[in-house]
């Protein structure tokens, strides 16, 4: 059927060979049909695949003249199983029931009508947003969790139409691949009195790219909406979704937020790409010395390990790559996020939905109900979830989870503010690890950076300084990073084991300070010295490290 339909397409020209070839790589790459790819990515309106699909199979196609003026059988079909399937009853005829399908394919769905109306039940061929209009028109706006709307029914069919246009799909789609090429994580679409500004966030840091003119705006944040199953005609409140695109083949998870501002909503999407994580310890950027410390802690049988730093910092790319580490056959791993970023083979991973009463705490008793030897918890917000997790470390589970302090040693300070009794920290806390990201320097643009040793020396006099004939570099700019002189990011990090002295320090009362200081003495080293060596390396540059830790 594919290849028919696809033939169908090529011989009315709606369709060309190269824009075939790449819907195909998608189709190989997730399975989906390929009429469905051809719409997702714009190659192909869905009115032209809607007549395809009616002239392949035989079926006819349901006219804007075919709807009905009341919906039938509305005491028999429910109004929210046809928005979910997306099907609706055109007539009712001596031989059976004529009902608009969006997707033609689905046979369960039109033995699920038969067996409810006790009729033979045949398919029309529908228009999705043709069939969408009319489903509203007939059975009222789907039941949404945010307050009325204020627009009027002509603005939600116009936004309709505008997202629905393949221009506007192309628009959208042209957006995500350059934002892919790029190396973004974020793509924000900011709307300014001047137009809409497009800026994307790589390396973790924002540079502009375009500035869209502002007619663009309403169609490509319906377009969006409509691709994380939001509400798109609600402007007033902050809204946030996601949804599952293919770029050039890849798997990418699109996290979609909206918010309200003076000149309409601004809309970020955070892309996570499925071929690009998770990573692993080394690759992440530790040492050999701090990840043998590390792989020391998590072989611990039970106790809480934690990971802080501020958002962004690379907490749950790190939890991520322990679990890989951790995850073998003989254990049970199960994770509570907020939200599920990546999907781990062999793990069981949770999402908290603090709306359904599903919070950290909450979730954490049923799972300890699950026999699991390895718990990660998203994150540690508060005094329950804080207790539940000691309470799973002290009953033999190994549990990690994050936290935001800026260094390691304030992690016991944190948890003491929180209510957390300090002989409990004792009894279940097994390390803390701080860290951050820099950003590391092109290789095809790098420049020795003359007098870089002597700063070192001074930033750092205990630095090992056994390479002082090697250079430090510094940034440049190519095309090949974009003109930034960076290309990727390493964690920089500093670990703290719970040793017998750090446990007497902690139940005796000492703050950071002290507790960072006696670290020190027991082999542990600071983030900024793990990043002067990686200056030391040739791998980031001091002007980068001082930004990631600061300069004191």
């Amino acid at each position: 059927m594919n290849q028919q339909l696809t033939r169908v397409l090529l011989d009315r020209g709606t369709l060309n060979e190269r824009d075939l070839a790449r819907a195909e790589l998608v189709v190989q790459g997730s399975g989906e049909p390929i009429h469905r790819i051809l719409c997702s990515l714009g190659l192909v309106a869905e009115e032209e695949i809607a007549n395809a699909l009616a002239q392949c199979l035989s079926l006819p196609l349901a006219e804007a003249g075919d709807y009905p003026a009341t919906a039938l059988f509305a005491d028999r079909l429910r109004a929210d199983f046809l928005r979910t399937y997306r099907v609706l009853p055109l007539r009712d005829t001596p031989h059976g029931v004529v009902v608009a399908m969006a997707d033609p394919f689905d046979d369960e769905t039109r033995r699920a009508l038969e067996l409810q109306l006790g009729k033979p039940v045949s398919a029309a061929v529908a228009v999705p947003a043709e069939l969408d209009r009319w489903l509203e028109k007939l059975y009222g706006a789907a039941p949404a969790e945010t307050v009325p709307t204020v627009a009027r029914g002509d603005d939600l069919e116009r936004l309709r139409e505008m997202a629905s246009d393949a221009p506007v799909i192309r628009r959208v789609n042209q957006l995500l691949e350059r934002a892919v090429a790029a190396r973004a994580s974020d793509i924000h679409l900011e709307p300014q009195e001047g137009g809409l500004r497009l800026r994307h966030r790589v390396d973790g840091l924002l540079r502009d790219v375009d500035l869209l003119q502002a007619e663009d705006h309403a169609a490509i944040v319906s377009r969006v909406k409509i691709l994380a199953n939001l509400d798109i005609v609600e402007r007033r409140l902050p809204q946030d979704g996601r949804c599952r695109v293919h770029v050039e083949g890849r798997a990418i998870d699109v996290r979609v937020s909206c918010l309200p501002t003076m000149h309409g909503e601004s809309v970020v999407l955070r892309l996570l790409d499925k071929a690009n994580a998770p990573l692993t310890l080394p690759q992440l950027g530790f040492s050999a010395s701090l990840g043998t410390r590390l792989g020391q802690v998590l072989n611990a049988n039970q106790g809480i390990f934690l990971v802080t730093g501020p958002t962004g910092s690379g907490k749950t790319t790190s939890l991520y790559a322990m679990l890989q580490q951790l995850n073998d056959p003989a254990r049970k791993l199960i994770t509570v996020e907020d939200p599920v970023e990546y999907e781990l083979p062999g793990v069981h991973q949770m999402q908290v939905r603090p709306r359904i009463g599903l919070e950290f705490a909450n979730v954490l008793r049923s799972v300890l109900r699950h026999d699991p030897d390895v718990i990660m918890v998203g994150e540690i917000r508060d005094l329950d979830t804080a207790g539940m997790a000691i309470q799973a470390a002290l009953t033999g589970h190994l549990v990690l989870s994050t936290l935001h302090t800026n260094d390691a040693a304030s992690a016991v300070t944190r948890l003491a503010d929180m209510g957390v009794e300090r002989y409990l920290m004792t009894s279940a806390l097994r390390g803390v690890m701080a860290q951050r990201l820099v950003r590391t320097l092109c290789v095809h643009c790098r420049q020795p950076d003359e007098g870089g040793v002597a700063v070192l020396r001074t930033l750092d006099p205990g630095l090992d300084e056994s390479a002082d004939d090697a250079p430090t570099y510094r940034a440049s700019g190519c095309e090949r990073c974009g003109g930034t002189g960076f290309a990727g990011r390493q964690a920089i990090a500093e670990l703290i084991v719970i040793d017998a002295p750090i446990r007497d320090a902690i139940l005796s009362g000492a703050d950071a300070a002290r507790l960072s200081a006696l670290a020190q003495t027991q082999g542990s080293q600071s983030m900024r010295r793990d990043g002067l060596r990686k200056v030391r390396a040739g791998v980031t540059s001091i002007d980068e490290v001082l930004r990631a830790v600061g300069e004191a």
